[in-house]
């Protein structure tokens, strides 16, 4: 195994990683937007008036999103298993 293989299989984690959490980020991002801007409006600081919100959101958005998020995982650990023997020989 060289260091290309090592930094490309580490490259391609990386990039799974953060195109599966990307939507459940920006849910929580829009949602704590439009709750901070109702909070600005109303006047309202109460802390978990922005937690509840965000949680229901990220909840929502991975029922929606998880069904792609589990198979983006299960090709790459595919693909990755599958690449051993190329991998060590």
């Amino acid at each position: 195994m060289t260091p290309t293989t090592v930094i490309a299989i580490g490259r391609e984690a990386l990039e799974l990683t953060l195109l599966i959490s990307a939507p459940l980020f920006i849910a929580a991002l829009v949602t704590g937007l439009i709750v901070s801007i109702f909070q600005a409006a109303t006047q309202i600081n109460e802390s978990t008036l922005s937690f509840v919100p965000k949680l229901v959101a990220i909840f929502i958005t991975l029922i929606l999103a998880g069904p792609w998020m589990i198979t983006m995982m299960t090709d790459y650990m595919r693909r990755l298993y599958e690449s051993i023997p190329g991998v060590i020989g």
